[in-house]
């Protein structure tokens, strides 16, 4: 059976970029708290900087570049997603949003997923809530309940960081671990019993 795999996005607009460090993090901590559980994964970076004008393009003319095609391909065949964003007006980029907007409704049900933000200030933390949960809820992925915000000051500091990361990569991999490997076929069987719940997982766990 091959690795689960975990789908690493990240908006980042600089380089170097702060949400690609964060995004970096958590993968490192999901992946430590699945080798805790005796499992091993594998992650790959989907990185939206390079792929932007594919994204606008694709937006136009429902034609995706090969690229954009590979990395949305990685997305909804993934195990879990890890999603992590720069913050501007107390929301989500557009490039974050539009990457999410061109994939077809239906195909992140069901799958594993952490949040993160970054923002020059803590004032910007309500983006976790007010923003990117909603969406993630509309896309009936399964939240797990920590998400991680990290303000310019938050980085190099005692600011308790490195705790809200290693508790969010603890949440996605005791999910995975108690969630079945995802199957091939459309996630909405007849059963309609495909979405599950993370307060249900927890108390079958």
């Amino acid at each position: 059976m091959t690795k689960p795999r975990i789908a690493v996005v990240s908006a980042g607009l600089g380089e170097p970029s702060s949400t690609k460090l964060l995004a970096d993090r958590l993968r490192d901590a999901t992946l430590k708290a699945l080798a805790d559980h005796g499992q091993h994964s594998e992650a790959v970076d989907v990185v939206l900087r390079p792929l932007a004008q594919d994204i606008a393009s694709h937006m136009l003319t429902h034609n995706p570049s090969e690229a954009l095609a590979a990395a949305i391909a990685e997305v909804v065949d993934a195990e879990a997603i890890i999603a992590v964003t720069p913050t501007f007006n107390m929301s989500y980029s557009g490039l974050f949003k539009s990457f999410f907007d061109v994939i077809e409704e239906g195909q992140l049900a069901s799958i594993p997923t952490a949040l993160g933000a970054t923002g020059g200030s803590a004032r910007h933390s309500m983006v976790m809530d007010t923003a990117m949960r909603p969406m993630f809820a509309y896309l009936k992925a399964q939240v797990v309940p920590t998400g991680v915000f990290a303000a310019s000051e938050d980085w190099g500091s005692d600011s308790g960081l490195d705790r809200r990361i290693a508790r969010e990569g603890r949440e996605l991999a005791d999910l995975m671990v108690a969630l079945p490997r995802r199957r091939e076929a459309d996630p909405f069987d007849e059963s309609g019993e495909a979405f599950v719940s993370f307060e249900q997982m927890l108390g079958h766990a």
